[in-house]
């Protein structure tokens, strides 16, 4: 058994790969990063730091390569090689790995034997996407064994992975601080043979409405406090979660994506409301020492009609629900303020010189006028009111 990593980011390192090591399934990295592959290529391992749980670090020995874009040959021969393929490389950024996974893909047609891809992403229906794009791009004699021979199925990342401070960086660059969750659920339905035995892989048959569950409920929540926290000066997720006042929002968060997720999925809705426990849990945990601005970074592309903010609102709102605290994150969203984040710069600037309208209109993809639009409205009054709000 061998696989594949598509990306050598954080999760990658941090989560897939790590529970490959520990499982002795050796896996190459395919990584847009030549700095980052050179690293690799050179150091041949790098440390998992488990937050508050250090007697579980692990150093994981890299038993394969790091192959840069510039290598297709490589890439190609080393996913033809390959039982499973996982992605982890950031949901907008599928795109840019399909011309890798095709040439793969036709040259493992070549044996006939079945390959697993699996999409390692936070991100809206990422396995249809990629299929989708693959459809396209795979040449027509290869389209048979794309069909039958290749699946494309989803996982669901839990484990969070932050920045490693100066003093652990100076030691191992590569080291990564990651979460102590270990599962990682997995849609049964597409696959086609067998993926790794990795004890901690979950095959799910019932998998309808999990990602969405936990996107909507973990995203929104982090968006929530990420930026609320920021609008009333915190510097760590984990002391804003427990502002009194923050929680009171994501609690009605909470309450409302939970409504419309039991009903749109047929969760029970205690049941999900029990799920929103375990997210609130995580973003209170002072182990994971993370920080607002990396988790407020790229406001614009948070701020789209399908994300974590904008997104669930909708969702709420379709499901016949009414998403007030949501549009409150959503209000505090826009005055979010960076002046490192190329996105929070843009944002800002839109704003002053063009109008929350426009903003919403653009950004937000809202229709001017629309009910979303007018409650996204009234609640930046309310923050002014409140005085979170300072224009």
């Amino acid at each position: 058994m061998k696989c594949v990593l598509m990306g050598a980011g954080k999760i990658a390192r941090g989560f897939i790969g790590h529970l490959l090591y520990l499982s002795h399934i050796p896996f190459d990295f395919v990584e847009k990063s030549d700095a980052l592959c050179d690293a690799l290529n050179e150091r041949k391992q790098y440390t998992v730091h488990i937050l508050g749980c250090p007697e579980k670090d692990c150093v994981v020995k890299m038993a394969g390569r790091a192959l840069k874009f510039s290598q297709m040959d490589e890439i190609a021969a080393s996913i033809a090689g390959a039982d499973a393929v996982f992605t982890a490389v950031g949901g907008k950024n599928l795109p840019g790995i399909v011309d890798f996974l095709k040439v793969g893909i036709e040259k493992k047609a070549e044996s006939g034997k079945p390959l697993n891809i699996v999409t390692c992403e936070n991100w809206k229906l990422p396995a249809q996407i990629l299929r989708a794009a693959l459809e396209e791009a795979v040449k027509p004699e290869c389209q048979e064994y794309l069909k039958n021979s290749v699946g494309i199925t989803e996982a669901v990342i839990m484990r969070s992975a932050i920045e490693s401070d100066e003093k652990a960086l100076a030691e191992d660059p590569l080291c990564v601080n990651v979460q102590n969750f270990w599962e990682l659920p997995v849609d049964a339905s597409r696959v086609v043979g067998e993926l790794p035995k990795l004890p901690e892989l979950k095959l799910l048959s019932e998998f309808t409405g999990f990602l969405e569950r936990k996107f909507y409920t973990y995203n929104a929540a982090n968006g929530t406090v990420s930026f609320l926290g920021a609008l009333l000066g915190y510097e760590k997720l984990a002391d804003a979660a427990h502002d009194e006042r923050i929680l009171k929002i994501l609690s009605g968060v909470y309450q409302e994506t939970a409504n419309a997720l039991s009903k749109r999925h047929h969760f029970p809705l205690d049941e999900q409301l029990a799920f929103t426990l375990t997210s609130k849990a995580k973003l209170q945990d002072y182990t994971i020492v993370d920080f607002i601005e990396r988790n407020a970074r790229d406001p614009m592309r948070k701020l789209g009609k399908d994300d974590r903010l904008i997104g669930s609102a909708r969702l709420v709102l379709e499901e016949g629900f009414v998403p007030e605290n949501l549009c409150v994150a959503v209000a505090a969203a826009l005055f979010y303020e960076n002046e490192e984040d190329p996105s929070a710069v843009k944002l800002k600037e839109m704003r002053e010189t063009e109008g929350l309208e426009a903003v919403l209109t653009q950004v937000c993809s809202l229709e001017k006028g629309s009910v979303l639009f007018n409650m996204i409205l009234e609640k930046v009054d309310y923050l002014k009111k409140w005085g979170w709000l300072h224009e």
